[in-house]
């Protein structure tokens, strides 16, 4: 009873997701579109710069502003308007509008972009859009409505509004005196001071909500991490995928080495000489003058391979002959197929002249 409980709990233990995720299911992940982001970000980055750029481009915005209002409190409220003036008048506040919120739209998209891009780089993928049946499942609806997930989200919307409200309050607070002189002031004065002030609390709200999108993108990280977690039993199964069953693979290779030893022991007979250590190694040579350049190896084993391929030359009459540094260098510096070292000629040689010469005795006896 106590193994079985044992056994279970190293199971249980085995499936929890406690191992870091592989580059492979990460890989996976991002081509499904299920990445590490925030949503804020872009956002928050674009209201900075957009106010950003009030302050850099505050000429070019100037001059369109009055342009499209000097025209209007200065000509076209005293024009008498026809069929004909009518369309240019039309024409000339679209361009004036254009011209004053073009660069406001050229900005939010190029940082729009980069705020996306500097989160997880390049990607391009419509699995997100996919139909799928799941999503609409009421229950993991309800889940997700009371998930920690919304937690979290509605927590951050909160203190976003708590922040711009507070910036707001302290902006208006600081200058309430001033705020409250405006009614004697000049309508310039008054334009210009409304545009100061909006610029500074769209600049302080914008920092202080980039400074939150880059945390809320450090915890998605951290959550996207954690959802990707797996288990030591998940790991070994991609293992398998990937790389192939380690057992089936092993069973593979024995085959082909039994299959290869096979081949080899077959060609054990067409040796002229086999080289021994005696006990460890066995080397067989052959040499035919008409088609190779050298001897060659063409089996070659040690322990019980090597008393094996004594054994198949014994059955065949194959001359086996016991020199013990010449067997081993062979063995050691040679592969099967290959002509035997260039330094080692010599020592094959006088072998072979030795093999040779007890063949020529036999067939004359």
């Amino acid at each position: 009873m106590r193994t079985y409980r044992f056994e279970l709990d190293l199971q249980m233990f085995s499936q929890e997701k406690t191992e870091k995720a592989t580059p492979k299911k990460v890989s996976e992940a991002r081509k499904k579109g299920q990445i590490a982001r925030s949503s804020d970000l872009p956002g928050a980055l674009i209201l900075l710069v957009v106010f950003s750029s009030f302050m850099m481009l505050g000429g070019y915005y100037k001059k369109h502003v009055l342009g499209m209002f000097g025209n209007l409190f200065e000509d076209w409220l005293t024009m008498e308007l026809t069929a004909e003036n009518v369309m240019t008048l039309l024409l000339d506040v679209s361009v004036q509008m254009l011209m004053f919120l073009l660069p406001i739209f050229a900005i939010a998209m190029l940082i729009g972009i980069i705020g996306n891009v500097m989160q997880f780089g390049f990607l391009l993928t419509g699995e997100p859009l996919k139909m799928k049946l799941e999503k609409l499942n009421p229950i993991n609806g309800f889940k997700q409505i009371f998930s920690m997930r919304t937690v979290v989200e509605g927590l951050k919307s909160i203190l976003k509004l708590l922040i711009i409200g507070i910036f707001v309050f302290m902006a208006i607070w600081n200058d309430w005196e001033r705020i409250l002189s405006l009614t004697t002031m000049p309508i310039e004065s008054i334009f210009s001071y409304v545009a100061g002030l909006t610029l500074k609390i769209g600049i302080q709200v914008g920092a202080m909500l980039v400074v939150l999108a880059f945390a809320d993108y450090f915890y998605q990280r951290y959550e996207h991490a954690k959802s990707l977690k797996m288990s030591k039993q998940d790991i070994k199964d991609e293992y398998k995928k990937t790389e192939g069953d380690p057992i089936i693979k092993g069973r593979i290779r024995e085959k082909q080495r039994r299959m290869a030893l096979q081949r080899m022991m077959q060609e054990v007979p067409k040796a002229d000489v086999v080289i021994t250590n005696p006990t460890h190694f066995a080397i067989a040579l052959k040499y035919d003058a008409s088609n190779m350049e050298a001897p060659t190896i063409i089996a070659k084993g040690m322990d019980h391979v090597a008393l094996r391929i004594k054994e198949i030359a014994k059955e065949n009459g194959v001359i086996t002959m016991e020199n013990k540094p010449l067997a081993r260098a062979l063995y050691e510096r040679a592969e099967i197929g290959d002509v035997i070292p260039a330094d080692l000629f010599q020592a094959v040689a006088e072998v072979l002249a030795y093999v040779y010469k007890l063949k020529g005795r036999a067939k004359s006896s």
